[in-house]
């Protein structure tokens, strides 16, 4: 069923929506000022008398305002971005921009405080514009109206909210108020936001008038739209309202999520199928879902007498709606795999390439352990030579959990990007490190537990029932790989909306656990290095078994049926697998993103073609990746230290996003 409404009763849907957000209104009065719809009617012509009356005056009422007015603009904003893409998974927080926005907000709060508090509004902009232009530089021209669009946005989001999280570790005293608009909160003291965002979202009114014509043409394709008339820059001008609509918001409340992606694919079940009705029905419908969310939110505080974050419950909402979306969206071909954006490189990889690769790991190794800058004479000198008994009982753990950690995610991403046969695909995007980090986090902040203790079993726990969810939700579909990953995507940014609530509290553990949330290595004894180290040996055997398994899975699914796979026991156990390596990596190290990504891709580019050597050869260069990521965090700044999961993150992403986007751009000159 596409339509919800029967054609002749379509005219009806307006005053419905009407009907409902007044509604939905009325009750999100009286959860917030607890007032009955005859009080809240009486308040609003007299001026406050008491404590209820300045409740409903300068708190509830413009929290109520701030819904409606965030939530129409985030579904006008994915309304513009889904028709002009034509993809209907594309909204401000599949795209990145959310994280580029945050990303802006932390650099102007650390570098140009005045500027963020005059014009809060374009560091955000300017954030989500740098997030919009990665993305469409990795999905090109042939990937915006399928997963490969997505996929890169994720990748994006997961770079820069790297970038933000390194920023707000290296200057907590400026980023402290951040962790509540990380979380995404509605919660309002006076008129002063709501009168601030009410005119900047003047835009709004343009593009119902402006956009319909161009957005019709464009169903038509890029060329037949250009043909008729439509400019390029009618085209950058609709991006830029939308990107301005979704920057604004963030700017004014924090991260909300999934507002965008869900009203317009409901404007759609409801039946408008114009743009104009597209887009207004996706405003209004934006603001029901958003005040209805902050109804769950208000509901929830006042029942467990702690408040919970309106972010928090739209990743709630809003993960399983992008899980049905996709299903209903998406074509069986798109389902089962997304195609490449990176080739592997002509030469190949020989006995010398080998040698290579052990003695730089050696070396690395080496350098490791002896070589770090020592205090002398009020100056720091660099000191090379084997290490004091205390300080070999400091490093050597340190060193051997990089290697081991490092070899680990290197072969799970190997095993997943083959799998997937995407190789945007990473341990990160099944939300497995984010499900540790939620156990540690929910452990420490509500059951009293000490931050740290029991953190690798909570963590493993964590892990695995993240695990048996997206292994419960992919069976249906047969563990199809582009679902799959879409399945991890909505749990990871679920798990993180989570995170971020739980930050919020600002407790005096925030930033120990969020130093723990970039990766860190400096609390690790030698017992768990030994764990750790031994465990990733025994499942890189078990992954090294499984090559011919992958050399068939790579030449499709109808020729590895023939040979007799299948394919769903082999998904499931290669995913499993996976889970595995990455779940006893950050239940000892902490959740680390990118590395699995990046070392397969540098293998296959040095010649490892086969799944043997591109495991191998991955899993040298994933060890020596973070074992000069370690050695870094702890010279950079000495005496002060990075966390190695940190730093790997925005290195090893930084070169993956500009590796993908040259390979695009020649790409796209060669022809």
């Amino acid at each position: 069923m596409t339509l919800l409404l029967p054609a002749a009763g379509r005219g009806w849907r307006y005053p419905l929506l009407l009907c409902g957000l007044l509604a939905l209104l009325s009750l999100h009065l009286w959860l917030d000022g607890g007032l009955h719809p005859a009080a809240q009617w009486a308040q609003l012509w007299q001026a406050p008398v008491d404590f209820s009356g300045l409740q409903f005056h300068y708190a509830a009422l413009p929290r109520a305002a701030m819904a409606l007015l965030v939530g129409a603009a985030l579904g006008l904003s994915g309304s513009v971005l889904q028709q002009l893409t034509g993809n209907r998974l594309v909204s401000p927080m599949t795209l990145g921009l959310s994280a580029g926005a945050w990303l802006g907000v932390v650099l102007a709060s650390i570098c140009l405080p005045g500027v963020l508090a005059l014009h809060p509004a374009w560091p955000a902009l300017g954030g989500a514009m740098l997030a919009l232009g990665l993305v469409l530089l990795l999905a090109g021209p042939q990937g915006l109206n399928g997963l490969p669009l997505v996929l890169g946005g994720m990748a994006v989001n997961l770079l820069l909210g790297a970038l933000a999280t390194a920023l707000v570790l290296l200057h907590d005293q400026y980023a402290r108020n951040l962790f509540v608009w990380g979380a995404g909160d509605l919660a309002q003291i006076d008129w002063q936001w709501t009168l601030w965002l009410l005119p900047r979202l003047s835009p709004a009114l343009l593009l119902l008038w402006l956009a319909p014509r161009p957005l019709s043409l464009l169903v038509l394709g890029l060329a037949a739209a250009r043909g008729r008339g439509v400019a390029v820059s009618t085209i950058l001008l609709l991006l830029l309202a939308a990107l301005w609509l979704s920057a604004v918001s963030v700017a004014a409340v924090g991260l909300i999520g999934f507002i965008g992606l869900v009203a317009p694919n409901l404007a759609s079940l409801l039946g408008a199928r114009q743009p104009r009705a597209q887009l207004a029905a996706s405003a209004l419908l934006g603001a029901l879902c958003l005040l209805g969310s902050d109804c769950l939110a208000l509901a929830f505080s006042q029942w467990a007498g702690d408040s919970l974050p309106s972010g928090a419950v739209t990743a709630l909402l809003g993960a399983p709606a992008l899980l049905w979306l996709a299903r209903r969206n998406l074509r069986p071909a798109q389902q089962a795999a997304a195609p490449p954006s990176v080739v592997a490189g002509q030469r190949r990889w020989g006995r010398g390439g080998w040698l290579l690769a052990v003695a730089l790991l050696l070396l690395l190794t080496l350098l490791s352990v002896c070589l770090a800058p020592m205090p002398a004479g009020g100056q720091l000198r660099w000191v090379l030579g084997w290490p004091e008994p205390l300080l070999w009982s400091l490093r050597w753990p340190r060193s051997l959990v990089a290697l081991s950690a490092g070899a680990g995610l290197a072969m799970a991403g190997v095993l997943l990007q083959r799998l997937l046969r995407n190789p945007l695909a990473s341990p990160d995007l099944l939300g497995l490190s984010a499900g540790g980090s939620l156990a540690l986090l929910l452990a420490a902040s509500w059951l009293g537990q000490p931050l740290l203790q029991g953190g690798p079993l909570l963590a493993l726990t964590g892990t695995l029932l993240v695990l048996g969810l997206l292994l419960w939700l992919g069976r249906k579909q047969g563990y199809a790989p582009g679902m799959m990953a879409l399945s991890g995507i909505a749990l990871a940014a679920l798990l993180d909306a989570l995170v971020q609530a739980v930050l919020a509290k600002g407790t005096a553990d925030s930033f120990a656990v969020l130093g723990w949330l970039a990766g860190s290595s400096y609390r690790v004894s030698g017992t768990q290095a030994l764990w750790l180290s031994l465990a990733v040996l025994v499942l890189g055997m078990l992954a090294l078994a499984a090559q011919r398994v992958l050399a068939l899975l790579s030449t499709g699914d109808g020729v590895a049926q023939g040979r007799g796979l299948v394919l769903e026991r082999v998904r499931l156990g290669l995913l499993l697998l996976v889970a595995l390596l990455t779940a006893v990596v950050t239940a000892v190290l902490g959740p680390v993103a990118f590395l699995g990504l990046l070392a397969p891709h540098i293998a296959a580019l040095l010649g490892a073609r086969r799944p043997l050597a591109q495991l191998l050869l991955a899993a040298l260069l994933g060890a020596a990746l973070l074992l000069l990521a370690d050695w870094l965090g702890r010279v950079l700044i000495y005496p002060r230290q990075l966390p190695l999961g940190m730093l790997a993150s925005v290195l090893c992403g930084a070169y993956f996003i500009l590796l993908l986007c040259w390979q695009r751009l020649r790409r796209g000159g060669g022809r």
